[in-house]
């Protein structure tokens, strides 16, 4: 069941429709709010949420910090669409924990594309070396998997979803020169289909979060980054 949130009624009956006519089945909600008080009562969870950003009330990244702090919820694949297109706003939605996003007006054929390509994803096996009882450390970085806390020199660090997966995929390959497509592909899914400026904007802001360790993040001219220690 994917579930399609949007203010929008009749943008969110032919979200609904699309899905439903493409073989899934589907549920439509008018509010975040009303979407989190069922999520809250469903004994069988959504298996995708579509989560439309600017809505009166809880918007949708209101929306969407709620579900990925809920350990019950929190693996929930959820694909953002917005009326935005800037860098920033995409940007934000995938570093708050989004799996992808649509910029509005998206055609019904991309959005059941993307809505297949993110349930791939989602289905896709743990890779072998990343077990959940994983700590991993360089220099005075200590990140827990299991846990998804990060320290420098014993002081707690706060990360988004996808920092904490960049940097988790950076410390697994210390000494590894990683292009920026490798890191796109591993962090955000092998069919993402975003753009490779938003791993150098995720790494300012890793860098600044990390202090002095941030330094240890390297750029390798035209390839992408490494850790090194």
């Amino acid at each position: 069941m994917i579930w399609y949130v949007d203010d929008d009624n009749a943008i969110r009956e032919i979200g609904v429709y699309a899905l439903t006519s493409t073989g899934f089945d589907a549920r439509g909600f008018s509010s975040g709010t009303e979407m989190l008080d069922d999520l809250a009562k469903a004994e069988e969870l959504p298996e995708m949420i579509i989560l439309d950003i600017m809505m009166p009330g809880q918007d949708g990244n209101e929306v969407l910090e709620i579900i990925r702090s809920n350990p019950r919820t929190a693996h929930i694949p959820i694909i953002m669409a917005t009326a935005k297109g800037q860098e920033y706003d995409k940007v934000h939605s995938l570093d708050s924990g989004a799996d992808d996003y649509l910029v509005k007006p998206f055609g019904v054929m991309e959005m059941v594309a993307r809505v297949k390509s993110v349930l791939r994803r989602a289905q896709q096996p743990v890779r072998s070396g990343e077990s959940e009882e994983e700590v991993l450390t360089a220099g005075g970085i200590v990140l827990r998997t299991a846990q998804r806390t990060v320290t420098v020199d014993g002081e707690p660090v706060e990360l988004t979803y996808k920092e904490f997966e960049l940097l988790a995929f950076l410390m697994r390959n210390i000494g590894i020169a990683v292009t920026r497509e490798r890191l796109l592909q591993r962090v955000w899914g092998e069919d993402y289909f975003g753009e490779t400026r938003t791993i150098d904007v995720h790494i300012k802001t890793l860098r600044k979060k990390l202090g002095k360790e941030g330094a240890l993040i390297k750029t390798v001219i035209h390839v992408g980054y490494k850790l090194e220690v």
